[in-house]
Protein backbone atom coordinates (compact mmCIF):
# COMPACT_ATOMS: atom_id res chain seq x y z
CA UNK A 1 0.00 0.00 0.00
CA UNK A 2 2.96 2.29 0.82
CA UNK A 3 4.38 1.87 -2.28
CA UNK A 4 1.52 2.29 -4.36
CA UNK A 5 0.43 5.35 -2.53
CA UNK A 6 3.75 6.75 -3.56
CA UNK A 7 4.31 5.71 -6.94
CA UNK A 8 0.80 5.56 -8.64
CA UNK A 9 -1.33 7.06 -6.28
CA UNK A 10 -3.99 3.87 -6.86
CA UNK A 11 -4.20 0.30 -5.45
CA UNK A 12 -6.88 -2.48 -5.56
CA UNK A 13 -8.54 -3.86 -2.70
CA UNK A 14 -9.80 -7.15 -2.42
CA UNK A 15 -10.84 -8.97 1.21
CA UNK A 16 -12.68 -5.81 1.94
CA UNK A 17 -15.58 -7.95 3.87
CA UNK A 18 -18.28 -6.38 1.92
CA UNK A 19 -20.49 -9.28 0.48
CA UNK A 20 -20.52 -9.39 -3.03
CA UNK A 21 -23.99 -9.58 -3.61
CA UNK A 22 -24.20 -5.77 -1.79
CA UNK A 23 -21.55 -4.62 -4.28
CA UNK A 24 -23.77 -6.08 -7.16
CA UNK A 25 -26.85 -4.85 -6.07
CA UNK A 26 -25.55 -0.83 -5.36
CA UNK A 27 -24.61 -1.49 -8.85
CA UNK A 28 -27.75 -2.63 -9.99
CA UNK A 29 -29.73 0.61 -8.16
CA UNK A 30 -27.56 2.90 -9.90
CA UNK A 31 -28.03 1.61 -12.98
CA UNK A 32 -32.27 1.71 -12.01
CA UNK A 33 -32.03 5.28 -11.32
CA UNK A 34 -30.07 6.41 -14.25
CA UNK A 35 -32.46 4.36 -16.62
CA UNK A 36 -35.81 5.85 -14.86
CA UNK A 37 -37.75 8.09 -17.16
CA UNK A 38 -36.78 11.63 -17.51
CA UNK A 39 -39.83 13.03 -16.06
CA UNK A 40 -38.69 11.11 -12.92
CA UNK A 41 -35.10 12.01 -12.73
CA UNK A 42 -36.07 15.53 -13.22
CA UNK A 43 -37.52 16.04 -9.83
CA UNK A 44 -33.74 15.60 -8.17
CA UNK A 45 -31.86 17.62 -10.85
CA UNK A 46 -30.20 20.46 -9.48
CA UNK A 47 -26.80 22.74 -9.95
CA UNK A 48 -27.14 24.12 -6.63
CA UNK A 49 -23.92 23.42 -4.75
CA UNK A 50 -25.76 23.43 -1.44
CA UNK A 51 -27.85 20.40 -2.11
CA UNK A 52 -27.16 16.68 -0.77
CA UNK A 53 -28.82 14.57 -3.16
CA UNK A 54 -28.91 15.89 -6.92
CA UNK A 55 -28.59 14.54 -10.51
CA UNK A 56 -26.77 16.22 -13.46
CA UNK A 57 -24.31 15.94 -16.04
CA UNK A 58 -20.94 18.13 -16.46
CA UNK A 59 -21.05 19.91 -12.82
CA UNK A 60 -18.29 22.25 -14.64
CA UNK A 61 -20.38 22.81 -17.99
CA UNK A 62 -19.89 26.38 -17.97
CA UNK A 63 -16.11 25.88 -16.89
CA UNK A 64 -14.44 23.50 -19.34
CA UNK A 65 -13.50 23.53 -22.78
CA UNK A 66 -15.86 20.37 -23.94
CA UNK A 67 -18.82 18.10 -21.97
CA UNK A 68 -18.16 14.11 -21.12
CA UNK A 69 -20.52 11.75 -21.83
CA UNK A 70 -21.64 10.84 -18.00
CA UNK A 71 -24.78 11.36 -15.96
CA UNK A 72 -24.25 10.99 -12.01
CA UNK A 73 -26.27 11.07 -8.66
CA UNK A 74 -24.29 12.90 -6.42
CA UNK A 75 -25.17 11.76 -2.28
CA UNK A 76 -23.88 13.70 0.67
CA UNK A 77 -24.00 11.30 3.05
CA UNK A 78 -21.89 12.44 6.15
CA UNK A 79 -20.75 14.25 8.63
CA UNK A 80 -24.27 15.13 9.10
CA UNK A 81 -26.37 12.07 8.43
CA UNK A 82 -28.69 11.99 5.00
CA UNK A 83 -32.55 11.58 5.77
CA UNK A 84 -33.25 8.49 3.36
CA UNK A 85 -35.79 9.71 2.47
CA UNK A 86 -34.23 12.35 0.56
CA UNK A 87 -32.89 9.47 -1.98
CA UNK A 88 -34.66 8.02 -4.94
CA UNK A 89 -36.80 5.28 -4.06
CA UNK A 90 -35.07 2.85 -6.19
CA UNK A 91 -31.61 3.14 -4.64
CA UNK A 92 -32.70 4.20 -1.23
CA UNK A 93 -31.96 0.86 0.55
CA UNK A 94 -29.08 -0.30 -1.33
CA UNK A 95 -27.19 3.13 -0.68
CA UNK A 96 -28.11 3.39 2.54
CA UNK A 97 -25.96 0.24 2.93
CA UNK A 98 -23.31 0.85 0.51
CA UNK A 99 -22.61 3.94 2.82
CA UNK A 100 -22.36 2.20 5.95
CA UNK A 101 -19.99 -0.23 4.60
CA UNK A 102 -18.17 2.25 2.57
CA UNK A 103 -17.63 3.90 6.47
CA UNK A 104 -15.83 0.80 7.64
CA UNK A 105 -13.65 -0.06 4.94
CA UNK A 106 -12.12 3.65 4.75
CA UNK A 107 -11.69 4.01 8.52
CA UNK A 108 -9.69 0.69 8.49
CA UNK A 109 -7.59 2.17 5.26
CA UNK A 110 -7.19 5.91 6.85
CA UNK A 111 -6.05 3.75 9.83
CA UNK A 112 -3.38 1.86 7.32
CA UNK A 113 -2.26 4.80 5.88
CA UNK A 114 -1.39 6.74 8.67
CA UNK A 115 0.60 3.96 9.74
CA UNK A 116 2.36 4.05 6.18
CA UNK A 117 3.17 7.72 7.03
CA UNK A 118 4.98 6.51 10.52
CA UNK A 119 2.12 8.00 12.04
CA UNK A 120 -0.69 7.07 14.86
CA UNK A 121 -3.14 4.88 12.90
CA UNK A 122 -5.87 7.15 14.26
CA UNK A 123 -3.75 10.31 12.80
CA UNK A 124 -5.52 10.81 9.64
CA UNK A 125 -9.27 10.06 11.61
CA UNK A 126 -8.08 12.53 14.13
CA UNK A 127 -7.94 15.08 11.62
CA UNK A 128 -11.16 14.60 9.84
CA UNK A 129 -10.32 12.82 6.92
CA UNK A 130 -13.15 10.52 7.38
CA UNK A 131 -15.54 12.75 8.95
CA UNK A 132 -18.07 12.74 5.96
CA UNK A 133 -18.18 10.82 2.67
CA UNK A 134 -20.37 11.47 -0.64
CA UNK A 135 -21.38 8.77 -3.39
CA UNK A 136 -21.62 9.48 -6.91
CA UNK A 137 -22.86 7.34 -8.86
CA UNK A 138 -21.60 7.50 -12.58
CA UNK A 139 -23.77 6.48 -15.76
CA UNK A 140 -21.60 6.59 -19.09
CA UNK A 141 -24.15 5.68 -21.94
CA UNK A 142 -22.67 3.57 -24.57
CA UNK A 143 -21.04 6.08 -26.96
CA UNK A 144 -21.63 5.97 -30.76
CA UNK A 145 -18.28 7.92 -31.76
CA UNK A 146 -16.32 7.15 -28.86
CA UNK A 147 -13.34 8.41 -30.64
CA UNK A 148 -14.58 11.89 -30.01
CA UNK A 149 -15.23 12.19 -26.98
CA UNK A 150 -14.58 11.02 -23.33
CA UNK A 151 -16.19 10.14 -20.91
CA UNK A 152 -14.73 11.48 -17.85
CA UNK A 153 -11.60 13.93 -18.90
CA UNK A 154 -8.29 13.90 -16.97
CA UNK A 155 -8.33 15.34 -13.38
CA UNK A 156 -7.21 13.72 -9.39
CA UNK A 157 -10.23 14.06 -7.29
CA UNK A 158 -10.49 17.08 -4.80
CA UNK A 159 -11.06 15.01 -1.75
CA UNK A 160 -8.45 12.77 1.25
CA UNK A 161 -9.44 9.32 -0.51
CA UNK A 162 -11.92 7.42 -3.32
CA UNK A 163 -13.20 4.11 -3.16
CA UNK A 164 -14.19 3.50 -6.33
CA UNK A 165 -16.81 0.35 -7.30
CA UNK A 166 -16.91 -0.17 -11.16
CA UNK A 167 -18.48 -2.73 -13.11
CA UNK A 168 -16.79 -5.17 -15.44
CA UNK A 169 -17.06 -2.52 -18.92
CA UNK A 170 -13.50 -0.95 -18.14
CA UNK A 171 -12.40 2.19 -19.25
CA UNK A 172 -10.71 3.72 -16.23
CA UNK A 173 -6.76 4.46 -16.69
CA UNK A 174 -4.31 6.36 -14.68
CA UNK A 175 -1.23 8.35 -15.81
CA UNK A 176 1.88 7.11 -14.93
CA UNK A 177 5.10 7.76 -16.20
CA UNK A 178 3.57 10.34 -19.22
CA UNK A 179 1.46 6.99 -20.36
CA UNK A 180 -2.10 6.28 -19.66
CA UNK A 181 -2.32 2.72 -18.13
CA UNK A 182 -5.62 0.82 -17.85
CA UNK A 183 -6.99 -0.16 -14.74
CA UNK A 184 -8.61 -3.49 -15.59
CA UNK A 185 -11.55 -4.38 -13.65
CA UNK A 186 -11.04 -6.89 -11.11
CA UNK A 187 -14.18 -9.27 -10.23
CA UNK A 188 -15.22 -8.22 -6.32
CA UNK A 189 -12.40 -5.73 -5.68
CA UNK A 190 -12.45 -1.61 -4.76
CA UNK A 191 -10.17 0.68 -6.65
CA UNK A 192 -8.54 3.03 -4.27
CA UNK A 193 -6.76 6.23 -5.05
CA UNK A 194 -5.36 8.95 -3.05
CA UNK A 195 -6.68 12.94 -3.20
CA UNK A 196 -5.60 15.82 -3.45
CA UNK A 197 -6.02 16.71 -0.53
CA UNK A 198 -3.91 13.61 0.85
CA UNK A 199 -1.26 14.36 -1.04
CA UNK A 200 -1.07 17.84 0.33
CA UNK A 201 -1.30 17.08 4.35
CA UNK A 202 1.50 14.19 3.08
CA UNK A 203 3.60 16.98 1.86
CA UNK A 204 3.30 14.78 -1.63
CA UNK A 205 4.91 11.27 0.15
CA UNK A 206 1.56 10.21 -1.37
CA UNK A 207 0.79 10.87 -4.67
CA UNK A 208 -2.72 11.76 -6.62
CA UNK A 209 -2.66 11.16 -9.47
CA UNK A 210 -4.48 12.11 -13.17
CA UNK A 211 -7.26 9.91 -14.23
CA UNK A 212 -9.89 9.13 -17.00
CA UNK A 213 -12.29 7.40 -17.94
CA UNK A 214 -12.84 6.83 -21.82
CA UNK A 215 -15.97 6.46 -23.98
CA UNK A 216 -17.34 3.43 -25.38
CA UNK A 217 -18.97 2.00 -27.74
CA UNK A 218 -20.07 -0.58 -25.45
CA UNK A 219 -22.16 0.37 -22.23
CA UNK A 220 -23.83 1.39 -20.67
CA UNK A 221 -20.68 1.42 -17.96
CA UNK A 222 -21.66 2.12 -14.64
CA UNK A 223 -19.38 3.17 -11.34
CA UNK A 224 -20.19 4.04 -7.71
CA UNK A 225 -17.47 6.38 -6.23
CA UNK A 226 -16.93 7.16 -2.17
CA UNK A 227 -15.39 10.75 -1.97
CA UNK A 228 -14.17 11.25 1.62
CA UNK A 229 -14.46 14.40 2.18
CA UNK A 230 -16.29 17.12 4.72
CA UNK A 231 -17.40 18.59 1.02
CA UNK A 232 -19.43 21.70 1.50
CA UNK A 233 -19.62 21.30 5.95
CA UNK A 234 -19.07 24.04 7.70
CA UNK A 235 -15.73 23.25 9.15
CA UNK A 236 -12.24 25.40 11.01
CA UNK A 237 -10.41 22.76 10.32
CA UNK A 238 -7.25 24.32 8.42
CA UNK A 239 -4.97 21.70 6.03
CA UNK A 240 -1.35 21.89 5.33
CA UNK A 241 1.21 19.39 5.76
CA UNK A 242 1.31 17.33 8.48
CA UNK A 243 3.96 19.12 10.99
CA UNK A 244 5.32 15.11 12.23
CA UNK A 245 6.58 14.77 8.30
CA UNK A 246 8.49 17.58 7.92
CA UNK A 247 12.25 18.53 8.62
CA UNK A 248 14.78 20.51 7.23
CA UNK A 249 15.14 17.88 4.30
CA UNK A 250 11.67 18.10 3.64
CA UNK A 251 10.33 21.76 4.26
CA UNK A 252 6.35 22.23 3.58
CA UNK A 253 5.63 22.48 -0.25
CA UNK A 254 1.85 23.72 0.13
CA UNK A 255 0.38 26.64 1.66
CA UNK A 256 -2.47 26.15 3.98
CA UNK A 257 -6.36 25.73 2.87
CA UNK A 258 -9.87 24.77 4.22
CA UNK A 259 -11.67 22.30 2.26
CA UNK A 260 -14.53 24.45 1.18
CA UNK A 261 -11.62 26.50 -0.30
CA UNK A 262 -10.17 24.07 -1.90
CA UNK A 263 -13.29 23.25 -3.84
CA UNK A 264 -14.42 26.17 -4.43
CA UNK A 265 -10.62 26.92 -6.47
CA UNK A 266 -11.84 22.85 -7.93
CA UNK A 267 -15.18 23.87 -9.07
CA UNK A 268 -14.13 27.22 -10.53
CA UNK A 269 -11.18 26.03 -12.92
CA UNK A 270 -13.30 22.66 -13.78
CA UNK A 271 -11.98 19.40 -15.65
CA UNK A 272 -9.28 21.28 -17.42
CA UNK A 273 -6.63 18.78 -16.91
CA UNK A 274 -4.11 20.81 -14.45
CA UNK A 275 -4.05 19.74 -11.06
CA UNK A 276 -5.80 22.31 -8.35
CA UNK A 277 -2.40 21.73 -5.99
CA UNK A 278 -0.68 24.02 -8.29
CA UNK A 279 -2.52 26.89 -6.73
CA UNK A 280 -1.46 25.73 -3.01
CA UNK A 281 1.98 25.39 -3.52
CA UNK A 282 4.22 27.79 -1.66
Amino acid sequence: MLRASENLGFFQVVNHGIPATVLEEVLGAARGFHELPKEVKVEFYSREPERRVKFGSNFDLYQSRSANWRDTLFCVMGPEPLDPQELPDVCRKKMMEYSKQMKRVGTTLFELLSEALGLRPDHLISLDCAKGHAILSHYYPACPCPELTMGTTKHSDPDFLTILLQDDIGGLQILHEFQWVDILPVPGALVVNIGDLLQLISNDKFKSVDHRVLANRKGPRVSVACFFTPHLYPSTMVYGPIKDLLSDDNPPVYRETTVKDFIAYYDSKGLDGNSALIHFKL
